[in-house]
């Protein structure tokens, strides 16, 4: 297990994004077995989140299996149905209200990983404003040498 400090997510440019999976590239190169494979589903979470920030959906949508499932606002949703449906509202939700998420727990069992954190939303949105606290676990499995999201869990509050 690992612990991930907390960060604040805004929209990133494309050097930026290119950067941050360099960085993880390498950081994952002279880690342990169990270290590296931490880092890169972390990488891989990491990435998924930077590109619903930039409005990336090509890029996010290949971070997720093609069996993929994702619990949020109330339903259960296939990829299919979430490409048609929240992933545009979530995109420009996300570039339009920073996020800061605090630590990142990362549990690897093998071929499959999963993770969970918090974050903050705080912010506005068209004419709302935003102040809402999120969790977020994510499962993930190696195929074909590569993680892919098979599961994500979104559950938010309003902050009073």
């Amino acid at each position: 297990m690992r612990t991930k400090r907390g960060r604040t997510v805004q929209s990133p440019s494309v050097g930026r994004l290119s950067a941050v999976l360099i960085a993880s590239l390498v950081a994952t190169a002279g880690a342990s077995g169990q270290q590296r494979g931490e880092n890169q589903v972390e990488a891989v979470v990491d990435a998924f989140h930077a590109a619903i920030v930039a409005g990336d959906s090509t890029t996010a949508l290949g971070h997720l299996a093609e069996d993929v499932t994702i619990l949020e606002s109330g339903r259960a949703q296939n990829k299919e149905e979430y490409r048609s449906g929240h992933l545009a509202g979530d995109m420009r939700f996300a570039g339009a209200v920073p996020s800061e998420r605090g630590d990142m727990e990362v549990r690897l069992m093998g071929d499959v990983a999963w993770t969970y954190s918090t974050s903050i939303r705080q912010g506005r949105m068209g004419d709302r404003d935003i102040n809402s606290q999120s969790v977020e676990l994510m499962v993930l499995a190696l195929e074909g040498g590569i993680w892919k999201i098979k599961a994500i869990h979104w559950s938010s509050r309003q902050l009073r």
